[in-house]
């Protein structure tokens, strides 16, 4: 199909549905049910995290202070100097002789000023970086530390590359903006107390004229704020959606190249940056129209205020002179300064607190429900009963109701049916990774509701179609399945795995570093390794998700051995689509829409003629 000449559907309907999401921001709306952005509450709780470093925050707030008053007191010895060289140049015209003893002592102190000021502000800037640092990794700390009390629904609910925005992308933005906020703020608001006095015992007049562009400006800023802050939040979701979008791509490469959807991965990815590009653009271009309106604004002050200084001066009002006009221009300027650099720091903050709004979202999200610490089971039987169970994804569409099953000590079931006939539920349900609607899983006899999660997973081993090694030696991806395990333990569950002797053909044998995945060894190889796993954890209960599906026929039969030796005397869930290779099960259950259609063993099933015998005879023609 040619993509220019007719736009994919999908692709089409993703564009929409952001498309929607952009209209709301755009607008001003938000959709029904969805909560209002609270930037005072995201701004409170982050200053919250400062808590406990209190003493270098008083040490940013000495140091700024001190930095920022000397800064103050500097233009007012420029007009001293400007009104010590216009009376030197008084007595050349007189014709007396000159000193310069005076002028030269005024530079000495205003470089001490200036230079004491540079030092507390140095001291601030370090002081305040450490703090961030502090703060920034704290905050990745609560942030890990969450994910890792997030139920599996989360993970099903967000992709991987918004979370990882939020972790990476959204803290460094917090990080850069963060230091130079605070730092800002404290020389900003200790600058504009001071020289508002200053200026105010100089000429309350002039002082009237400077305050009087005050109002417009505060206005044009509050007004600029508000709309910018919705587009930087959709500047930051729309970088989580390209960064979920790149990992989908990259992580599935090889079936993007295998169904030809390099042209439809590429368009979905200009789509998304074309829409960050527009958000970041607007978000930008109002934000940064502070900088230059209350550039404007302040200059038409500094303008009056030279006049009237001007017609003082001509007028011989006393106490005003040109040194005193040159001293309150100065100050003038400092004082409606932090009004120019308000653009900047809007700019910072709007942005900044967008990435920290998006990282509390992810913290304040629902947990798993903590665990009830009654029972723990030390020594299991395997005995599984399912009572009355009900579960479902979404209220609206029930998957499994009213299921009933007891599976005893040591028995191996088998489960099978159509995709999406509630398989793989059952294993979610088993390992606590969601909870019943209504009714109960025991094992041996006790709910596991009131078994703590970790015990009871240690109870179960798994092995999953999916596999997942990380990057590291062999021996350490097996051994992963159960901490201290030794080298004798690790070499007998490759063996128990069929897989010891592939191991011994690799370079390094068992210290042969692994690629992330797995990539350097094949797919059959990888889902060895993982079984090798399972067998070191030594679990009461196995379960096995098409566990042999990507190793050859003649593999399988190998690793079949092994799980028959494994399996004896432990109570296995089998998930098996391919269903000659569950011939021995000592039950199998037919999963039809959520509920057991059809339980038995291999002959019995097949002599029944039903759902089994449909799906079996599917699988060989017949």
């Amino acid at each position: 199909m040619n993509y220019k000449e007719k736009p994919n559907t999908s692709l089409a309907q993703k564009r929409e549905k952001r498309r929607v999401k952009y209209d709301g921001y755009k607008g001003g709306k938000r959709k029904p049910g969805e909560k209002p952005k609270d930037f005072k509450g995201t701004l409170g709780r982050f200053f919250s995290l400062l808590a406990p470093y209190k003493g270098l925050m008083l040490l940013v707030l000495i140091t700024g202070s001190i930095g920022a008053a000397l800064s103050v007191t500097g233009p007012m010895l420029l007009g001293d100097i400007v009104d010590a060289i216009q009376d030197e140049i008084k007595k050349k015209l007189m014709g007396k002789d000159i000193s310069l003893g005076e002028i030269f002592r005024i530079l000495s102190v205003l470089l001490a000023i200036y230079g004491t000021s540079s030092v507390m502000s140095l001291i601030q800037n370090l002081s305040m970086a450490d703090i961030t640092r502090k703060v920034v990794r704290r905050l990745r700390e609560q942030v890990n530390a969450k994910l890792s009390k997030m139920p599996l629904k989360y993970f099903d609910d967000n992709s991987k590359g918004d979370i990882m925005s939020r972790m990476v992308n959204d803290i460094d933005n917090i990080s850069n903006a963060f230091q130079h906020i605070v730092t800002q703020f404290v020389s900003t608001a200790v600058m504009t107390v001071g020289v508002f006095c200053i200026m105010l015992s100089i000429s309350p007049r002039m002082t009237l004229i400077t305050l009087s562009v005050l109002p417009p400006g505060l206005l044009i800023v509050y007004a600029i704020s508000r709309r910018s802050k919705r587009f930087f939040r959709e500047q930051w979701d729309r970088t989580g959606e390209l960064n979920g979008h790149i990992e989908e791509m990259y992580t599935g490469h090889n079936l993007v190249k295998v169904f030809g959807r390099e042209q439809y991965a590429v368009e979905e990815f200009d789509d998304i940056n074309d829409q960050l590009a527009l958000v970041s653009r607007k978000a930008q271009f109002i934000s940064g129209l502070i900088g230059p309106v209350m550039s404007f604004i302040s200059n038409i002050g500094f303008v009056m205020i030279c006049v009237l200084g001007g017609y003082f001066i001509l007028r011989k009002q006393p106490g005003i002179t040109i040194g005193v006009v040159t001293t309150f221009f100065t100050y003038s300027k400092i004082f409606m300064q932090p009004l120019v650099d308000l653009g900047h720091i809007t700019n910072r903050l709007q942005s900044s607190l967008a990435s920290t709004e998006r990282v509390f979202l992810l913290l304040n999200a629902e947990e798993e429900s903590p665990d009830d610490t009654s029972h723990t089971i030390d020594a299991p039987t395997g005995k599984v009963e399912f009572e009355n169970v009900f579960f479902s994804y979404k209220p609206e569409k029930p998957l499994i109701e009213n299921m009933n099953l007891t599976v005893l000590p040591g028995q191996l079931v088998a489960i099978v049916g159509h995709t999406g006939a509630g398989k793989t539920t059952l294993v979610n349900l088993l390992m606590r990774f969601y909870d019943v609607n209504a009714g109960k899983i025991a094992v041996d006899g006790v709910d596991i509701r009131q078994i703590p999660r970790e015990n009871l997973r240690r109870i179960f081993g798994m092995v999953l179609q999916d596999t997942w090694l990380f990057e590291g030696t062999v021996k350490e991806n097996i051994a992963y399945g159960r901490d201290g395990a030794g080298d004798s333990e690790i070499e007998a569950a490759a063996n128990a795995a069929r897989v010891s002797h592939f191991i011994h053909t690799l370079p390094d044998g068992y210290d042969t570093v692994l690629e992330e995945d797995g990539v350097n060894i094949s797919q059959g190889q990888r889902q060895l390794l993982t079984i090798a796993r399972a067998i070191l954890s030594d679990p009461a209960i196995l379960i096995l998700d098409e566990a042999t599906s990507s190793v050859d026929t003649r593999t399988e039969i190998l690793v079949q051995q092994a799980m028959k030796t494994l399996m004896n005397g432990r109570t296995s869930f089998v998930i098996a689509h391919r269903l000659s290779t569950i011939k021995e099960a000592d039950t199998i259950l037919v999963m039809d829409d959520g509920r057991i259609a059809e339980y038995g063993r291999h002959d019995e099933l097949l002599a029944r003629g039903g759902v089994y015998s449909t799906l079996y005879n599917s699988q060989f023609g017949l």
